[in-house]
């Protein structure tokens, strides 16, 4: 009869453990680990000339993923870096003027014809004065002024024809030589992109989740090589029933727990959704739900998040 209240207390202790349980998993709801894939292309076509990642491999920013055939491209690149040298020479060429033996050779026209506007002037004052002492004749006079002139006048064309050969192209030519120049600069760096982009890096640290393509295969132009899956792109979804959704808040704090994991992962409420949606099919419960639920995501920190995997259900407790 003394064993009795103590068989007693020790039910209702069981009790009251068991009603604490109901009571916690009655807090959770279910949802499921989603990723947010990072899609890796070429806006090029080519064939898988390299692949030096695998499944499973984690990646740093700017390690190499994938490379594709680049025979074209590259052709392309070194045509427009001629075409470029090119024209910066024929832009310094219209900045310069005459070779140094054409600048000679103009020179010595140049005295020629001064020589020959000396002895114009020579003839010349000689057939004034016999004109004066009126020995020759009017003609003889004229045509001695006429040379005097036209010598005079080829000596002031030499003049002029010397100093534009040092002073180069005209400054409309300079102009065309240099809009020619930034037009092949433009056309080199779009050969550098094209390049380049059949080569393409890691742009953050991530996973690789999965290769779509082996060395070796033709890629269409956009098609994905790699479907990358960075820490932060992981995330939690879990369905609310509508009588619970008020009392979750952005920011909130959220445990999730996962089969044979002790202890929950932790992370922050990031997304609620606006309207409400029917219990999808793949959510399962032992108890009567709500037809009506709303749904939650949560985020977590890198570390956090590379410990869960895409697909895996897990059970979403919201403080």
């Amino acid at each position: 009869m003394k064993r009795v209240p103590w068989l007693r207390l020790g039910t209702m202790a069981l009790v009251a453990a068991l009603a604490g349980c109901n009571q916690q998993a009655s807090d959770r709801v279910q949802g499921y680990v989603e990723g947010e894939y990072v899609y890796v292309a070429s806006p090029f076509a080519g064939q898988v000339e390299t692949l030096p990642v695998k499944r499973g491999d984690w990646v740093k920013p700017g390690d190499p993923l994938f490379a594709l055939e680049c025979g074209l491209e590259t052709a392309a690149r070194d045509e427009a870096d001629r075409k470029l040298v090119q024209g910066r020479a024929n832009l310094e060429d219209a900045k310069k003027g005459k070779r140094p033996p054409e600048l000679e050779s103009a020179e010595a026209q140049l005295q020629q014809a001064r020589a020959a506007l000396v002895m114009s002037e020579k003839e010349y004052k000689r057939q004034e004065d016999l004109f004066r002492r009126g020995v020759n004749s009017a003609d003889d006079f004229d045509r001695a002024r006429s040379t005097l002139d036209q010598d005079d006048h080829h000596v002031r064309q030499l003049i002029a024809d010397l100093e534009t050969a040092h002073l180069g192209s005209r400054d409309d030519q300079v102009a065309a030589a240099e809009a020619n120049v930034r037009a092949l600069e433009a056309a080199l760096a779009q050969a550098d992109w094209n390049l380049s982009q059949k080569r393409q890096d890691s742009p953050s640290t991530a996973l690789v989740y999965d290769l779509l393509y082996q060395q070796g295969e033709w890629v269409a132009a956009g098609k994905p090589v790699v479907a990358l899956l960075p820490p932060e792109n992981v995330k939690v979804r879990a369905f609310v029933p509508e009588e619970r959704i008020g009392a979750i808040q952005p920011g909130g704090r959220v445990s999730v727990f996962v089969d044979g994991v002790g202890a929950p992962f932790v992370g922050k409420v990031t997304y609620i959704s606006p309207q409400a949606e029917y219990t999808p099919p793949v959510i399962y419960s032992q108890e009567s739900r709500k037809k009506l639920v709303f749904m939650v995501e949560a985020r977590f920190d890198a570390a956090t998040a590379a410990r869960l995997h895409p697909g895996q259900p897990v059970d979403v407790e919201f403080r």
